[in-house]
């Protein structure tokens, strides 16, 4: 009796714990600081929608290309490690030795990133996607600093697990002899005729399996992912991370179908390589162009590699970047032919033919999309009541907030849910707090022990930052300053 009546007071005391967190919530809903200050503290789950080459910020790239001495083109802000045939370049020690380094440094910030960003100097689409060519050259020497910067940086703002992706898979396997078939598969393509691109890409299956491209999986997983992830120990009692492969959405058919199967086989082998996912503008010629056969390409493979998981960036497109009739059917497709795990940013989602039919499918098969709040509305100019946020949550589509590219767009974990907090009422703290708890669950973690462990601890993590309120600064709670 004893001991029931033990149970039952701690229960009232957490429920009582958890209605003064509701109240202060409620009472600070438009004021920006105050929210920040809240969620800083608040445990934050995972990161689902991560780029690495995005997410350290430019400053540390900057420093590592002045420490190599790279060479910058001087009218784009691109750096490169040798010199291009053509442009005005110029080496890093040559620009300090006339003083003009800190004046470079401001201006290559700028062009890396939003920082000082005004739209009324460029589109801000071109500014976000074009930003990754200027430093790209960087990115590859900056892994070992970088992740540990993103660790410490998440850790610092309670935040657990990161899903972050690295870098593409180089490929010893030449696909030149298989060129011509770029075209027949883009025939296919316009005739939707699924059987004849299957018989296509099985020729092409074997080649790759015949000329061994598993090696160049194995090879990336062990010396590059497994070997960092052990080196920087990046998994501890505070953190987690682990990471997904990409392809690039702009390369020729043949080639984006040869990276797609080494990346479904670098997953397939490796215990911290959790997903497939493809990349670069949805709205660029070849993405538009090839979208379908892509998805394709998708299915081809989950039907050899089943236990992969894919995150899918479908739907980030709005009215006036691409033709009205592409906004109705890129998630679609990737929901029902590509069999998207998750949905990376699905914006577009009014737009879809069938779009309630879509979000109850959703709904029910638990495809979670991922919320990328700040990204959205620089880009797409998508924010408040255009965001589909609300749609998805009218259907009971599971959710999770993620930054994106938090290095470009200046943020991080902390203002997505500020504003998701500000601008959209209809999120109580507990629907924030479900947010969370998604962002663990539908997480691609293999090993079923680890993502309890994280969901264990992230209650935990729960059970301080609501004690925080009542016990330890209970005038914060009686407040009605805000």
């Amino acid at each position: 009796m004893k001991i029931c009546c033990s149970f039952l007071l701690c229960i009232l005391v957490y429920v009582g714990q958890a209605q003064s967190v509701n109240r202060y919530f409620d009472q600070i809903r438009n004021n920006d600081a105050a929210l920040t200050a809240f969620f800083s503290r608040m445990p934050k789950g995972g990161d689902l929608h991560h780029h690495y080459g995005g997410s350290v910020y430019a400053e540390p790239l900057l420093a590592y290309a002045i420490q190599e001495d790279f060479f910058v083109d001087a009218t784009t802000m691109t750096i490169a490690k040798e010199q291009p045939v053509s442009g005005k370049w110029e080496r890093f020690s040559s620009i300090r030795s006339r003083g003009a380094l800190e004046s470079y440094k401001d201006q290559l910030i700028q062009k890396w990133s939003v920082k000082d960003y005004h739209e009324a100097h460029y589109p801000s689409d071109k500014q976000f996607f074009e930003s990754f060519d200027k430093f790209g050259a960087g990115i590859g020497g900056t892994f070992e600093t970088g992740l540990s910067e993103l660790k410490q940086r998440a850790i610092r703002e309670n935040l657990s697990y990161i899903e972050t992706q690295l870098t593409t898979i180089p490929s010893s396997v030449s696909v030149d002899q298989f060129l011509q078939l770029n075209e027949r598969l883009r025939n296919y393509q316009a005739t939707r005729n699924e059987t004849a691109v299957f018989k296509t890409l099985d020729t092409l299956y074997a080649y790759l399996l015949q000329k061994n491209v598993a090696a160049d999986a194995r090879s990336y997983n062990v010396e590059l992912i497994e070997k960092l992830h052990r080196k920087l120990q990046l998994d501890d009692s505070l953190f987690t991370m682990r990471f997904q492969n990409f392809v690039l959405r702009f390369r020729e058919p043949v080639t984006l179908f040869r990276d797609l199967v080494t990346a479904f086989i670098s997953a397939d082998l490796s215990p911290i390589i959790d997903g497939v996912n493809i990349v670069s503008p949805e709205h660029g010629e070849t993405s538009m162009k090839d979208y379908w056969l892509h998805m394709i390409m998708y299915k081809y493979c989950n039907a050899r590699y089943p236990k992969v998981r894919s995150s899918l960036h479908a739907g980030e497109l709005v009215l006036g970047l691409v033709l009205p009739e592409e906004l109705t059917w890129h998630i679609g497709a990737a929901v029902h032919t590509a069999k998207a795990t998750r949905i990376g940013h699905g914006v577009d989602i009014a737009h879809e033919a069938n779009n309630y039919e879509l979000l109850e499918y959703m709904a029910k098969n638990k495809v979670a999309v991922e919320i990328n709040l700040v990204s959205n509305e620089f880009i797409l100019k998508v924010k408040e009541g255009r965001h589909p946020i609300l749609l998805y949550k009218k259907f009971g589509v599971p959710m999770v907030i993620s930054t994106d590219d938090a290095g470009v767009l200046r943020t991080n974990m902390t203002e997505q849910y500020v504003l998701l907090a500000k601008r959209y009422k209809e999120f109580s703290y507990d629907d924030i707090k479900r947010l969370v708890y998604n962002s663990i669950e539908y997480s691609f973690i293999e090993d079923p022990l680890l993502k309890r462990k994280l969901i264990k601890d992230l209650d935990a993590r729960f059970r301080v930052f609501e004690n925080w309120f009542p016990d330890i600064h209970p005038s914060i709670t009686n407040s009605p300053v805000f």
